[in-house]
């Protein structure tokens, strides 16, 4: 099984593409603050790098911004390029299946963007 469930702030704003002129993409670096502090009694951070596709990828674009608090769940994969000194790079990313804001000035917005494009009504959920 390969199942990621990540809770953080956005480190960077979602850089927002059309993969083969086409098919919408959107990338953002997670940062997950770690459970311990470390020596000097501070909590060190993880990044990762998350990425969602198509209607996913329009909305994390649209409403996600730098600093906003949210929930990426997906799966690990990993990819592997060529740089331009010729030397292999391997890349690990979340490919999200989720994204959810927790909170702040788009959350209203978004709640009712994600209705529209996935046509489903959350049940038991609090008045905006």
């Amino acid at each position: 099984m390969n199942k990621v469930t990540l809770i953080g702030r956005a480190a960077t704003d979602p850089e927002h593409m059309l993969v083969n002129g086409d098919t919408p993409r959107c990338a953002f670096r997670l940062a997950v603050r770690r459970k311990f502090k470390n020596a000097k009694g501070e909590y060190d951070a993880d990044f990762f790098t998350v990425v969602c596709w198509r209607g996913l990828a329009d909305i994390v674009a649209k409403y996600l911004v730098k600093g906003a608090m949210c929930a990426a769940v997906g799966a690990l994969q990993n990819r592997s390029y060529q740089a331009n000194d010729g030397t292999t790079r391997y890349i690990t990313e979340v490919v999200a299946d989720e994204v959810e804001l927790l909170g702040g000035k788009y959350f209203p917005m978004l709640l009712e963007e994600t209705r529209k494009v996935y046509d489903y009504v959350l049940i038991d959920t609090p008045p905006l």
